[in-house]
């Protein structure tokens, strides 16, 4: 047996892979690895991007660059352009990133889940009673990256991004096993809550959350990175058109998006719980348009 599969096989199972991702210093740890990723040292980068090889199915085969000057470039990596091109269908919200599609339905009255028997309330996951009411019965679906993916994510539809709120939290693993025994997970980590507005005036709401190690989120639109460090007000306004497929932002490691559309958007036929899908590919469909 190789290392590799060594590793595959103690963390499938269950109560070791909490441990050895959840059962640790998660807030030194993110801290240490967002330093330690930044190190631009040829030999400290080559061993990364090598042990991180070991541990998962990286391929970077898509990337733009061939070369990186440090893990974070590495793990920030922008892809060949037209690898990841949005559906042009305009009735159609696009994956906003590379991902396994989680949980996804319809919300029940403010009520939606991380995985089935496991509820959280959407007030407890954006904090903003008014965005509560607009999201109250519509639809809903998780996409988690894992960290061997592409993690910049893009506007899933054309639309007007109005505001960012960053709420701080914890960093729990936010893999399936940590979602079955850690409740209202995705409402305790750090995320920020991005509200947009698609043309014709409806609410489209985004929710970036992170994880364990970097724990940090880029967006483009406010010109910041969010993480533990961020200071001061908690709500940015914003004013941005953005056209599906503009480039966001990205995570700074493997994380979920969660994605909340009007009542009246169904899902697309290849939206399935467990299977991947990459940035741009149909999510849901306007049975409106």
């Amino acid at each position: 047996m190789t290392v590799k599969n060594l590793i595959e096989a103690l963390t499938e199972q269950e109560d070791i892979n909490f441990l050895l991702t959840n059962r640790i210093p998660r807030a030194a740890l993110t801290r240490f690895m967002g330093w330690f990723s930044k190190i631009e040292n040829p030999l400290v980068r080559d061993a990364s991007i090598a042990c991180w090889r070991l541990f998962s199915d990286l391929d970077l085969s898509e990337a733009k660059k061939t070369s990186f000057k440090s893990l974070h470039d590495c793990f920030t990596r922008e892809l060949r352009p037209g690898l990841r091109p949005a559906d042009p269908d305009p009735a159609v919200v696009a994956s906003p990133s590379d991902g396994i599609i989680g949980a996804f339905g319809t919300i029940a009255d403010g009520e939606l889940y991380q995985i089935k028997g496991a509820p959280y309330s959407l007030r407890d996951l954006l904090g903003d009673s008014e965005l509560v009411e607009q999201h109250r019965n519509g639809r809903f679906v998780t996409l988690r990256l894992t960290s061997s993916m592409y993690h910049r994510f893009h506007a899933p539809q054309d639309g007007r991004i109005l505001k960012v709120s960053f709420i701080h939290g914890d960093v729990w693993n936010v893999n399936p096993i940590a979602l079955k025994r850690i409740e209202r997970l995705f409402c305790k980590n750090e995320r920020a809550v991005i509200r947009t507005r698609l043309k014709n005036g409806e609410a489209f709401t985004l929710v970036p959350v992170a994880a364990i190690l970097v724990a940090s989120i880029r967006l483009h639109a406010l010109d910041l990175v969010l993480n533990a460090g961020t200071r001061g007000p908690a709500d940015y306004l914003c004013d941005v058109d953005v056209q599906k497929g503009d480039e966001l932002g990205w995570f700074e490691h493997g994380s979920t998006i969660v994605l909340l559309a009007p009542g009246h958007f169904d899902f697309a036929d290849n939206v399935k719980e467990g299977s991947r899908i990459l940035a741009g590919q149909a999510l849901l469909r306007n049975t409106t348009s």
